[in-house]
């Protein structure tokens, strides 16, 4: 399944460097920070119909039609077009491509792509994780000795004063924050063990389901903010990371 995941998102990247006038076709979904561009669609059909070919009676949920599923059953894909549109309008070359399959309410493949990197992220329940093939794993840093990732969940107004508050703890508490505007590369760069911890507040499942399979199997641990496990039908709060430093936010 390496190869066949590994050569889709490959070509859904080129598509993404290849984009031109991306300014001209970019709408705004509900609220001026969630935006969505032609490329977006673009990308996520030629994932629909390529995945859709390895497995034709899964079900499909994408950020740019998101179908919700109530109770997932069988297999289901939970994709990612672009995760960090915004940085994809203003060029920042930050933007990851993220796919991941469930059986029924469990993620059994965790595959993104950076094209900007060159850096292809995959994990399969039991097998590991690897960068470009190469095995990965999380730190083992505390939090005192943490580089922390923190998303400011900035569709969601009304949690803004929660979030600074955390983000400025979790700042007194470790080393420095980081914050690259895409969940998908945050929270694969700590699975990587580049970064030691990962928080935001609210997701949806399509920022995180493949990199939490990725987190756990490089040796971390992840659940929602209140300790208990993900849910992939729905938003929901999200920290990872590292034995230690998860440990450690709780007593934030």
């Amino acid at each position: 399944m390496y190869n066949q995941i590994y050569s889709i998102l490959r070509e859904a990247g080129d598509i993404m460097l290849s984009a031109k006038n991306i300014e001209t076709g970019v709408e705004e979904k509900d609220g001026a920070a969630n935006l969505v561009t032609t490329y977006d669609v673009k990308i996520q059909n030629f994932l629909q119909e390529k995945l859709l070919c390895l497995y034709p009676d899964a079900h499909f949920m994408g950020e740019e039609n998101p179908r919700n599923v109530a109770i997932l059953e069988g297999k289901t894909f939970i994709v990612d077009p672009i995760d960090g549109t915004a940085n994809f309008v203003r060029h920042l070359d930050a933007s990851a491509i993220s796919v991941a399959l469930l059986q029924d309410t469990e993620v059994i493949l965790g595959a993104t792509y950076n094209p900007y990197r060159n850096q292809f992220f995959y994990a399969e329940k039991g097998k590991g994780a690897t960068c470009n093939g190469t095995p990965i794993h999380v730190s083992t840093a505390p939090l005192s000795e943490s580089i922390v990732s923190f998303g400011t969940s900035p569709y969601y107004k009304e949690l803004h004063p929660k979030t600074f508050d955390l983000g400025y703890r979790l700042l007194c508490s470790g080393l420095d924050i980081r914050r690259s505007g895409s969940a998908v590369i945050d929270l694969c760069e700590t699975a990587q063990g580049h970064l030691d911890l990962f928080c935001e507040l609210k997701l949806s499942p399509w920022d995180y389901a493949a990199s939490s399979l990725i987190i756990t199997e490089a040796g971390g641990t992840v659940s929602q903010m209140n300790g208990l496990p993900l849910v992939f039908d729905r938003p929901c709060s999200v920290v990872a990371g590292s034995a230690k430093a998860y440990k450690d936010f709780f007593t934030l």
